[in-house]
């Protein structure tokens, strides 16, 4: 087995999760939403294209408006590869999800350095919460048809420096998990921008 088949095989290990309801809230129907991960390393903000992954934008929406993502952590990092949370507490805490979505891998976007897509286990729709920035450029073993695809649902449009500096954050062994940083990087707090049309309006 290559070392770059077996860190796909360590992202699927790391997306299993268990199912819950987290509630839900309703969530604006633009083509594309913009969405502020405020972390402690810094500000990542974020493209979703919801024309190209419609139900993982709205799934990744629904989280975020529901509060999961705030408090988890960057669990995983790997140096050009990617950067992966949205599924652990500090501590490695798993956190409850609701259950899997479709995978829409095969949407015609890639897994380019920048972009954010769906971390799952081997079962192509087994996608919940958990995501992964690329910080490379890895259409190879990642993009649709080769194993089923992991669907990019979005871009960094701000803050790569940030992505940059977790990704080189020191990591090592927790547990039985592996690549996890040995200081907790924190998503301190995940907004949804509202659309202009959603906006209260101005005082005359």
């Amino acid at each position: 087995m290559t070392r770059f088949l077996k860190i796909i095989l360590g992202v699927l290990i790391f997306s299993t999760a268990v199912h819950a309801d987290t509630g839900k809230k309703a969530v604006n129907t633009e083509n594309t939403v913009t969405v502020h991960m405020q972390t402690s390393k810094g500000e990542i903000v974020l493209e979703l294209d919801r024309l190209k992954a419609p139900v993982t934008v709205n799934n990744f929406v629904e989280y975020a408006n529901a509060g999961f993502y705030d408090g988890t952590i960057f669990h995983r990092v790997i140096p050009g590869f990617m950067i992966q949370g949205g599924g652990f507490g500090p501590g490695i805490v798993r956190k409850q999800t609701r259950a899997p979505i479709k995978n829409e891998s095969n949407n015609g976007l890639h897994n380019t350095a920048g972009t954010i897509a769906m971390a799952r286990t081997s079962n192509p729709d087994s996608a919940t919460a958990q995501f992964f920035i690329n910080t490379n450029n890895n259409t190879r073993g990642l993009d649709y048809p080769s194993q089923g695809g992991y669907c990019v649902f979005g871009k960094v449009i701000k803050g790569m420096d940030v992505v940059t500096a977790i990704e080189r954050a020191p990591r090592g062994q927790r547990g039985k998990y592996g690549d996890v940083p040995t200081e907790d990087i924190i998503i301190e707090k995940v907004t949804v921008e509202q659309p202009q049309s959603a906006a209260a309006p101005a005082t005359p």
